[in-house]
């Protein structure tokens, strides 16, 4: 690759800050609320996009809220987030779910208006439409980073800094050891959600509770679809092959939708782009383009072969594709698929899940899921990257096995981990120590003050 030499310059320092946030995901925007309200911390939320929630605002629903038995296993403030939501009547309840163990629907604008909100409550400098393109490093420890926008490139001093990107950027850039999609080096494939209007519902669900010899559903039994509640659909395998057999160019093997905040409102979840890099910007635009293309296809098999959408139309397409998987940190302790299905506990715990191993092939247009009995432990030690002080992540790029990660990665965990991450950044500043030797037990205990969730 032909290579120019950069000349080196003063960069000025925009902010010097105790918490420095990367990333207003569903991790970010609870790392950032976490490390505020631990009295007197200066924290800053740096995000490239013009709004705040990522992942929540693309029409998915909240994913392992509750625990295969049905009781409430992400709490603090994730769950205070959603009950605010709730208030508004910009979110469900959480329904338990045979397949997904539990869903909970929220308004994408509704989310993105509460962010703003609790930003604001919690006293947290926002920048927006800012990307952090480097790191300042003194030796291993992670001293700032450096950002981009249209005012030039600036520097953000901090003393700990979140890494809530999802790609790992801060700490790839950092130098901490990563690790990237399954043992070929393929991460799970994204999908650019979009949304659905005009759906029949009632013919829907009754089409498909009447007709279980017709419409095939992965593993949920048919009658679970008729009551008007939130639901996904998974499966019509039978419909996908047929529109195959009739000429139809289908991505994925299942037929995948789900209840909006609107009765007649259904997200769709089926385009899908294998192998791709969403760290390479040239990779992450073809995705883009080819799920576009694929959508449209998608909706003419959804008119054609699902009873209810025969009228339906294309309401809203997410700002940007879902991202499932790219970089994850090797921690102090990796969570392997053994642990979940184990139901693993640790000293070291800073929340619990229990969401399915939710695995999309890398490979191929199907899905495998796998149940643990109850619910698992997620240790502190996999928030922390080896040999890099200073820096803490949380999110999809937290340090776990391709497999466990299909599990910890949906929303709920995402934020419970946030959660942790910001209270642990708060407190190594307020006590003066490294990230890595903190006493879990004093952030434990602060947790638990907030509300958090740990099995006796």
């Amino acid at each position: 690759m032909k290579q120019i030499e950069e000349p080196a310059r003063r960069i000025p320092v925009r902010a010097e800050v105790d918490v420095l946030v990367v990333g207003a995901g569903p991790a970010g925007l609870m790392a950032a609320q976490a490390a505020a309200l631990e009295k007197g911390t200066k924290v800053m939320l740096v995000e490239s996009r013009g709004f705040l929630g990522g992942n929540m605002t693309i029409g998915l629903p909240l994913l392992g809220f509750l625990g295969r038995k049905g009781n409430v296993v992400i709490k603090g403030l994730p769950l205070q987030f959603v009950e605010r939501l709730q208030e508004k009547g910009l979110a469900t309840h959480h329904r338990a779910c045979p397949l997904h163990v539990s869903l909970t629907m929220i308004d994408p604008e509704g989310t993105k208006h509460l962010a703003f909100q609790i930003i604001k409550e919690c006293g947290i400098d926002l920048l927006m439409y800012a990307f952090a393109t480097d790191v300042i490093m003194e030796g291993n420890t992670v001293k700032g980073v450096i950002i981009d926008s249209k005012k030039g490139r600036e520097a953000i001093l901090a003393k700990r800094v979140i890494d809530c990107t999802g790609d790992g950027d801060i700490a790839y850039r950092a130098g901490a050891p990563m690790n990237y999609g399954n043992e070929k080096g393929i991460p799970q494939p994204p999908t650019l959600m979009f949304s659905m209007r005009g759906v029949d519902s009632r013919k829907l669900r009754d089409a498909v509770a009447d007709h279980p010899d017709v419409y095939d559903i992965d593993f949920i039994p048919n009658e679970f679809f008729r009551a008007d509640d939130n639901c996904t659909f998974v499966g019509f395998r039978n419909q996908i092959k047929k529109a195959r057999e009739a000429g139809y160019k289908l991505p994925v093997e299942r037929t995948i939708f789900m209840t909006g905040m609107a009765p007649d409102e259904w997200w769709v979840n089926m385009s899908r782009v294998n192998g791709i890099d969403a760290t390479d910007p040239a990779q992450y635009t073809q995705g883009e383009i080819i799920c576009a293309e694929q959508n449209e296809e998608i909706v003419r098999y959804l008119k054609a072969y699902i009873p209810g959408f025969e009228n339906a139309y294309v309401d809203r397409v997410a700002p940007f594709m879902g991202i499932r998987e790219t970089r994850r940190i090797v921690g102090e302790y990796i969570l392997t698929e053994d642990d979940i299905f184990n139901c693993a506990r640790f000293d070291d715990v800073i929340s619990v899940a229990s969401y399915p191993v939710d695995l999309h092939h890398p490979v191929g247009g199907d899905c495998s899921l796998y149940w643990c009995p109850d619910c698992y432990d997620i240790p502190y030690r996999c928030l922390i990257p080896q040999k890099i002080d200073g820096l803490i992540v949380a999110g999809r790029n937290v340090s776990m096995t391709h497999l466990a990660l299909a599990s910890a990665r949906v929303m709920a965990p995402a934020m419970a981990l946030g959660e942790a991450a910001g209270k642990a950044a708060a407190l190594s500043v307020k006590e003066n120590v490294e990230l890595r030797d903190l006493d879990v037990r004093k952030l434990q205990e602060s947790l638990k003050a907030e509300g958090v969730y740990f099995r006796e």
